[in-house]
């Protein structure tokens, strides 16, 4: 059996975010990598939540896997069904299982991994969930666990280890403490722009947004490393990254700094990207400050939702308009808001159109959305930032 040892210091461009209840047809096409034989073999749970927000993992999975060659999700209310034709309306050929048994009798054989593809709000495992994990273990698979409840600190997960002869791969568990970075303002010594991208609420693509400009930026010439913020990009192979909320607070601007400077020292690119984690404006979450702290962008995307009135999970707090998300992260950091992206839930393309209509008038700065529109217009909004990189792309080309 394949085991893949677990990744520290975890980048590759990452997979897109889910965008709920999308009625568009997508002109970009995410498939799978192409993977060799090498590469760990994992089916990926997700019941009740594939192509919604809390299945992110697995969407995620779904549309780019460097580590992992995903033979199916497990999702009951969606067996039968393709995930391509789930997610984007384009076939895979990656199969939604019934159940575990399901997924097992379509694979032929046990696969490496058994990948649990879900970001619940209590970042824990239900008690048929625990059941369902074991029972993985008890075939012969590694697990991967994204949540905040690390599986190799519980006593009965850890004798199944030693029983079933597997390992658990606990994604978002930080390094020891002695081991973590504070900041020590070693960021300036990074030379090349370094673009956050971040969002009106948590959710809402901005790992989507993420991936497509360092791919956009990438084929036009331009070398773009990408940091990974959370386990998703983790679980995918990301090469730089850190899961920013498992990390004790007085060291997360220092762990992100340390990420970005090794990524700077070790790929000379001309651009970093960095994944945005929840909303600066939200009080859930505090991810977004010390990104824009350990990272000091240059830059920054705001990803927006228009027909989100409320924020995901919180239906009794409305969603901040971009206008206000933009002069909250402005006065918050020395940085510019240098374009908008639309996350198209509920919208057909003519109300995309619109909407990047209205937002350009609005705000002043280009609006696109990255999964209906060319990434040529990512570029264009990049390079309109930092005309610097022109000169890159010519140097590359």
């Amino acid at each position: 059996m394949l085991v893949v040892p677990p990744v520290v210091a975890l980048n590759v461009p990452q997979a897109p975010n889910v965008l709920t209840k999308n009625k568009i047809t997508l002109p970009v096409t995410f498939q799978p990598v192409e993977t060799s034989p090498t590469v760990a073999t994992a089916i990926v749970y997700c019941e009740a939540n594939f192509g919604d927000i809390d299945g992110k993992t697995a969407n995620g999975l779904i549309r780019r896997s460097e580590k992992y060659k995903i033979l199916s999700v497990i999702d009951s209310q969606k067996a039968g069904l393709d995930t391509g034709m789930v997610l984007d309306n384009k076939p895979n050929a990656i199969p939604v299982c019934r159940d575990l048994a399901d997924a097992l009798a379509q694979a032929g054989s046990i696969p490496d991994f058994f990948i649990f593809g879900m970001a619940p709000s209590s970042g824990m495992l239900s008690k048929y969930e625990r059941g369902l994990v074991l029972e993985a273990m008890s075939h012969g698979m590694n697990i991967v666990n994204g949540l905040h409840e690390f599986l190799n600190d519980d006593p009965v997960f850890a004798a199944a280890c030693i029983a079933c002869k597997v390992e658990i791969l606990d994604v978002r568990k930080p390094r020891e403490k002695k081991d973590l970075h504070m900041f020590s303002g070693r960021i300036a010594e990074v030379t090349c722009p370094v673009i956050a991208v971040l969002g009106t609420d948590c959710a809402i693509g901005k790992r989507t947004t993420a991936n497509i400009i360092t791919s956009a930026l990438n084929k036009a010439g331009i070398k773009t490393v990408m940091i990974g913020t959370g386990q998703t990009g983790l679980i995918q192979g990301a090469r730089y990254g850190v899961a920013l909320d498992a990390v004790p607070s007085q060291f997360c601007a220092g762990e992100l700094e340390a990420t970005v400077v090794q990524a700077f020292e070790n790929e000379n690119p001309d651009a970093i990207i960095v994944e945005g984690q929840g909303a600066l404006s939200h009080p859930a979450f505090s991810s977004t400050s010390f990104i824009l702290r350990g990272s000091c962008p240059n830059g920054v995307v705001l990803q927006h939702a228009p027909r989100r009135s409320v924020r995901c999970d919180f239906e009794k707090m409305a969603m901040p308009t971009p206008a206000s998300e933009i002069n909250l992260i402005e006065t918050f950091a020395d940085t510019k808001i240098i374009g908008l992206t639309i996350n198209h839930e509920q919208m057909n393309d003519i109300e995309v159109s619109a909407a990047i209509t209205k937002y350009e008038q609005e705000l002043g700065i280009p609006v696109t959305d990255a999964l209906t529109r060319s990434p040529e217009r990512l570029v264009e909004m990049v390079l309109t930032a930092f005309p610097g990189l022109k000169g890159k792309q010519a140097v590359n080309a």
